[in-house]
């Protein structure tokens, strides 16, 4: 039965100066340069290597600012005495896979996921494969302000190296093509790579399990990351998969830690849909662990009515895909993600892994022999509208009685058909209100009533 606190949720997520629910992340060389990616490198490569010699992973995306920030975390890790391994253009997941099997002591992923070519992060990774843990992000960030280097560097033969690693990568499209338990001979397949991190991966991997593939999005040049493609400007694909009367298409982020798909009737398979789909197909295997879907505040209110429907339970946590996983380890659930397309089979991986997604989407539709149009018809979703509000101080605009009352308005007049969400960015200075309803005109009247509050309290800082 769907809990009455999906509709009004005021997320509250712990502030921190520099790391974000997914890294560290800012323009290149404004807010996010190349002495934080030095000192982020220095006190990783002396923090893992206090009792040994530590060994550390890194991959990049393809924005020509990763290359920059490659060699500034490079620099600071074998000062501080750490050995360097470089996986070079990759999935933000290949890193997880490499960490959590090669024994690192920790990854870098040097990404922005589906941000401008001009923003960039450096996601860590800890040797389990997960999101690095907020006590380490916290003494990391104590150590970029601290006006004195504590730090010893590392000297003579304790001075790190840098050893080329692409071999890692490859043993990561290696794993990948062994999950798959049947040929994808004969299925037409689209794939938008965002010009980003997929590129070196999906379509060889689509390619070797036997399918006919259609690539776009392939050409990255260091500024044409997400620039009209992937899975934040899903029409292209959409339009792609028609055109070539493919039978599904998969679109990826920068870093290919997600994914969305189209079905064969050009319609959009979100990650909600994601949820439903391979939900309801492990239940049917008896692989859905404790009969339960892990989702975040964002997901629409028609997928718990569809999983109501389906018997399946589910369970609800702040955004972001690391609290998704703390969630899944914690009581042992074997599906989470996010509607933006961040899923999480915790069989196979322990973070989002957009390639795998679209190899499970693949699983589904060829054991029921059912295009993903007709699998996907018992979800109905409700329209949802989300707008942004740049603020100064998202704490207090968040707090604000009146914000609060607004929300709370809404909320009793949408009753049980609709809900009200307003959250705090977890990686911008924004406040994002998003409404459910019956109609889309509900949706606008809603979110524009809580939006116009934001603004007459002077917290937001342009319209």
């Amino acid at each position: 039965m769907i809990k009455l606190n999906l509709y009004v949720v005021i997320a509250e997520e712990k502030y921190m100066k520099y790391f974000g629910t997914d890294g560290f992340r800012g323009e290149a060389n404004v807010n996010l340069n190349v002495v934080h990616a030095y000192k982020v490198g220095r006190f990783l490569g002396w923090y893992y290597g206090r009792e040994h010699k530590a060994r550390v992973i890194i991959g990049k995306d393809t924005r020509r600012s990763s290359y920059m920030f490659e060699d500034a975390l490079s620099s600071g890790l074998t000062a501080s005495g750490a050995d360097v391994y470089l996986l070079h253009v990759t999935p933000t997941p290949s890193v997880s896979y490499v960490v959590r099997t090669e024994e690192f002591d920790c990854g870098i992923m040097i990404s922005a996921s589906h941000n401008p070519y001009y923003d960039n992060g450096l996601k860590v990774i800890n040797g389990n494969g997960h999101k690095l843990e907020a006590e380490i992000e916290e003494k990391i960030e104590a150590y970029i302000d601290s006006s004195e280097d504590t730090i010893p560097m590392a000297t003579r033969e304790n001075i790190g190296c840098t050893v080329d690693y692409a071999i890692g990568r490859h043993r990561y499209i290696g794993y990948l093509m062994s999950l798959a338990t049947r040929s994808f001979k004969n299925v037409k397949v689209g794939l938008d790579c965002a010009n980003g991190s997929s590129y070196s991966v999906a379509k060889g991997v689509f390619d070797a399990l036997g399918a006919k593939t259609y690539a776009i999005s392939m050409e990255p040049n260091g500024i044409n990351i997400n620039d009209g493609c992937g899975s934040t400007h899903i029409e292209n694909l959409q339009k792609f998969v028609i055109e070539n009367n493919l039978d599904v298409g998969f679109a990826y982020d920068g870093d290919a830690d997600r994914c969305l798909a189209v079905d064969d009737k050009g319609e959009v398979i979100d990650g909600d849909a994601i949820l439903y789909l391979c939900g309801c197909y492990l239940k049917e295997k008896g692989e859905l662990n404790n009969n339960t879907v892990v989702t975040t505040v964002m997901s629409n209110l028609g997928l718990y009515k569809a999983l109501d429907r389906a018997g399946i339970s589910y369970e609800q946590t702040a955004v972001g895909d690391k609290y998704v996983n703390a969630n899944m380890m914690e009581n042992g659930h074997s599906l989470g993600g996010e509607q933006s397309g961040h899923i999480i089979f915790s069989k196979y991986a322990v973070t989002g892994d957009g390639v795998l997604t679209s190899l499970m989407l693949m699983e589904v539709m060829l054991e029921k022999k059912t295009k993903l149009s007709e699998l996907r018809k018992d979800l109905k979703v409700y329209p949802q509208l989300l707008k942004n509000v740049r603020v100064a101080d998202k704490p207090a605009a968040r707090a604000d009685e009146d914000v609060q009352a607004a929300v709370e308005k809404v909320s009793k007049e949408l009753g049980d058909e609709g809900r009200i969400l307003l959250r705090e960015s977890g990686t911008e200075p924004v406040i994002r209100v998003m409404v459910e309803a019956k109609t889309d005109e509900l949706c606008e009247k809603y979110v524009d009533e809580v939006v116009s509050v934001l603004y007459s309290k002077g917290h937001g800082i342009s319209k």
